[in-house]
């Protein structure tokens, strides 16, 4: 799903809502593991369901506060890293077609950002308040929010994982905390941020993809041994 961020992007510049549905629809892959929820909507658009009603209809018309949105949209911070507002409407319209709970739009958001401001730390080779340069750009009230206030005061990973979760509820407010808490603390070390993910247990998937998205530059070994990218992105 990240892949098809990057080439919408590559394509067009911007999120369609439409467009975008239709790409995550048309190329889902059920053997990768995606959860019950999404993939339910996916097969409703694919199917021909607008987007908005196939996603809305989740969890008894709340819509998902899962943590799907957050898992793939790293690319979009990077691509839009000098433009903060932009990035903020773009994470809304690339979360909402399949997050319509406002805690997954919010953890989608705040995971953009952070993409965003580690990826203009590592152009500038200045350091900068991950976290709090995150909460500039969440509204107030939000659990996810209220995580990432906490992650600010604590100081260990086992700490982290107890206290603002590790995935293991599959939403937005128990995975997004501690992932910005990890990449905040391991921001020149992707070895350590992913394998801190891995220890703390969890939704392990989920949140080494989201710790890696914002950290990024992999160990040059790791990237030899990944998964080729697909046709369709690489060109």
């Amino acid at each position: 799903m990240a892949c098809n961020l990057v080439a919408e992007l590559r394509d067009h510049g911007d999120i369609d809502r439409d467009r975008l549905a239709a790409r995550f629809a048309h190329r889902c892959e059920p053997y990768r593991g995606y959860g019950a929820g999404a993939f339910t909507i996916l097969r409703k658009i694919r199917q021909g369901t607008p987007w908005k009603e196939a996603a809305g209809s989740a969890f008894n018309g709340q819509g998902s506060c899962g943590n799907g949105a957050a898992m793939r949209i790293a690319p979009l911070g990077a691509y839009f890293v000098n433009e903060p507002e932009t990035l903020t409407v773009q994470a809304i319209r690339a979360s909402e077609v399949t997050h319509q709970h406002p805690e997954g739009i919010a953890g989608g958001v705040a995971v953009a950002h952070a993409a965003a401001i580690a990826a203009k730390a590592r152009l500038t080779g200045t350091g900068r308040d991950l976290l709090g340069g995150v909460l500039d750009h969440l509204e107030e009230g939000s659990f996810v929010r209220k995580g990432i206030e906490k992650a600010r005061k604590i100081r260990t990973a086992e700490e982290a994982a107890y206290v603002l979760g590790n995935g293991s509820r599959v939403t937005a407010q128990d995975t997004v905390p501690f992932t910005l808490w990890v990449a905040a603390h391991h921001l020149d070390d992707y070895r350590k941020a992913v394998t801190t993910c891995v220890q703390a247990g969890g939704d392990v998937d989920t949140t080494a993809a989201i710790v890696g998205g914002i950290v990024g530059r992999p160990p040059l070994e790791w990237v030899a041994e990944r998964e080729e990218l697909p046709d369709w992105v690489r060109r």
